[in-house]
């Protein structure tokens, strides 16, 4: 099953624009998909960083060669950019030299591209972050019904496109999925010699999602120091695998202030590393999983919408909470996150009349309006 997917007209809208298009995200959600399809039809040169002979022809290259690689095409695509060594230079030859080529370079990891390509294509480029399917993208695609009947499956297999499309192989894929998201990109690109902490440390965060989480407890726990941890899961981050949210905290004295919750892109790949698929009605961590799932779209949503917002969750001394905070335009608004709302759901008033938000609480009822922006 093909999926449209939402950055499909942004990135066409941009061709021969004179800047490289960036397309970054995780593994197998679809980049080179997307690109071949922006390219269907258009002749192009295909360099794929996975190859080593590509690697070896594209490391420190200069002017002259690259006139030879490029030849009379006027699109260059390099897949995999992160492989090839002194990749940023390469692409600012090709931008500034090559006026007339239009150059689309996907990755694996913000880590490796980001620190290659930041300082060299500053002002150089357009950057796509592309993820997992989206609810948005997946309902267009199957229809409401379907998805609606989905929604409990895509909570415990998550939104991978080969999960997706995969029937009854769904395990052997999202085991496939979680081995090269360990070993393939985090601990090959950034030189991790003990996997089996980095292993420990996913497993403890996938057990607390939705919790507030400790640097200084999973030091303890992994029996490694604070900067360890931090710097894993910074790796973890710029890999596509966790982010963050850091608590929200302006006016109020009793607002938790530097705690923070670690959420994963993706609730199979989560699901996965703690060997959990069980059906939704055998689980004791729905309401993780439904924060989990509601946050990570929300993110793409934001990212395909280009709404540049801040995200947040919100607790105080007296256990006050809210699930997710975003700050979009100056505007605030709380959302809660149910199930199945009891009616007892209330959005702080306390939180609400101090920074003039708007609160809502989101079921499944609602949840489509949280996740069409």
């Amino acid at each position: 099953m093909m999926i449209q997917r939402r950055l499909f007209q942004s990135i066409q809208q941009q061709l021969f624009k004179g800047k490289a298009i960036l397309l970054l995200g995780p593994r197998q959600v679809g980049k080179t998909t997307l690109i071949r399809e922006l390219l269907k039809g258009k002749e192009h040169l295909f360099l794929d960083g996975d190859d080593p002979a590509i690697r070896e022809l594209l490391k420190q290259i200069n002017t002259a060669k690259l006139k030879n690689v490029i030849g009379k095409n006027t699109i260059v695509y390099i897949d995999e950019a992160q492989r090839i060594e002194g990749i940023g230079l390469t692409l600012k030859i090709i931008t500034d030299q090559f006026k007339h080529v239009q150059l689309l370079v996907s990755g694996s990891s913000a880590l490796e591209i980001n620190n290659q390509t930041q300082e060299p294509l500053t002002g150089r480029k357009f950057e796509y972050h592309l993820y997992p399917i989206s609810w948005g993208e997946f309902e267009e695609s199957v229809g409401y019904i379907e998805a609606s009947q989905q929604l409990e499956s895509r909570l415990i297999f998550g939104m991978y496109p080969e999960v997706i499309n995969s029937d009854a192989a769904f395990y052997q894929v999202l085991k496939e999925l979680a081995t090269s998201y360990l070993y393939k990109d985090v601990l090959t690109l950034t030189g991790i010699r003990k996997p089996e902490i980095l292993e420990k440390l996913l497993r403890a965060l996938a057990l607390q999602v939705g919790s507030e989480v400790s640097y200084n407890e999973l030091a303890n726990l992994l029996q490694i120091d604070k900067a360890t941890v931090a710097k894993y899961i910074d790796i973890l981050e710029k890999s596509y695998i966790i982010f963050q949210l850091n608590s929200f905290s302006r006016n109020l004295r009793n607002e938790i202030k530097n705690n923070r919750k670690i959420y994963f892109y993706d609730n199979g790949i989560r699901n996965m590393i703690i060997n959990n698929l069980n059906p939704l009605e055998l689980r004791n961590d729905k309401g993780a999983l439904w924060e989990n799932f509601l946050i990570a779209e929300r993110i793409k949503v934001q990212a395909y919408q280009h709404l540049y917002a801040n995200n947040y969750f919100w607790r105080t001394v007296y256990q006050q909470e809210i699930d997710f905070v975003e700050e979009l335009n100056g505007a605030i608004e709380a959302y809660e996150f149910k199930w199945k709302r009891t009616g007892k759901e209330k959005i702080p008033l306390s939180f609400l009349e101090k920074y003039d938000a708007k609160g809502s609480v989101i079921d499944i009822e609602n949840f489509r309006d949280f996740l069409n922006g």
